[in-house]
């Protein structure tokens, strides 16, 4: 291991645009399935619901937050709608399965998707078995990262001592809570969307694809 990661005991990994990449655009088929939400709900046109997507998206941290706070609108009925997608553009990925199974510790998928479909995910990309649970948006009592009670209720729920832990995140905002109550922080730089911060100073090591990383650090 990296003498620099040697005390790391829990391996954090985000799960869309960081367990596959962005490039597979996976998550532009949800991005899709947000815009006709918002544009069936508010009777709007594409544009006008995507311009309000992406306001909800910046201003809460996720649409449905936005969605939430703006339209109270029910939290199963929209996860329900954008996670229903095929996700056949996923292949298993057996060198990123191998380099997690190599981890020392414990593995978490922390997400502000849904456990359901964080874990058709995890299936389609050969990860399911690496990794103990997955703190979903209803772990997070419907609160998402970047707010920091997510992270606080993360760390409560698996007895996480942040000293010892590492986050992979491919949003470079949902870092910084991270960071600021002691995580290693690394940003999958991979192309993702990116919210409108220009800051980085919270970010500890900047990746462009996952498996190279974990190996090279194996292999130190």
């Amino acid at each position: 291991m990296l003498p620099a990661l040697a005390h790391i005991d829990a391996w954090i990994f985000d799960l869309d645009n960081t367990l596959y990449p962005a490039s597979a655009n996976l998550f532009a088929h949800i991005d899709r399935r947000m815009t006709a939400f918002i544009g069936d709900m508010l009777h709007v046109d594409a544009s006008e619901a995507h311009r309000i997507q992406k306001a909800y998206f910046h201003a809460h941290g996720t649409t449905l937050a936005g969605l939430m706070a703006e339209h109270q609108v029910d939290p199963a009925t929209f996860l329900a709608y954008v996670h229903d997608i095929e996700m056949d553009i996923l292949e298993e990925d057996a060198p990123l399965a191998a380099a997690i199974a190599r981890l020392p510790g414990r593995k978490l998928v922390f997400t502000n998707g849904d456990k359901p479909y964080a874990l058709k995910v995890l299936d389609r990309l050969g990860l399911g078995e690496h990794f103990e649970a997955v703190h979903d948006i209803h772990a997070m009592g419907l609160v998402p990262k970047p707010q920091p009670s997510a992270y606080a209720g993360l760390c409560q729920a698996f007895a996480i001592d942040p000293a010892r832990a590492i986050f992979f995140e491919d949003m470079a905002r949902n870092l910084a809570p991270a960071k600021a109550i002691g995580m290693t922080t690394v940003w999958v730089n991979n192309g993702s969307e990116q919210g409108p911060e220009a800051e980085r100073d919270h970010i500890d090591y900047t990746v462009h694809a996952l498996t190279p990383w974990l190996t090279s650090i194996l292999e130190d």
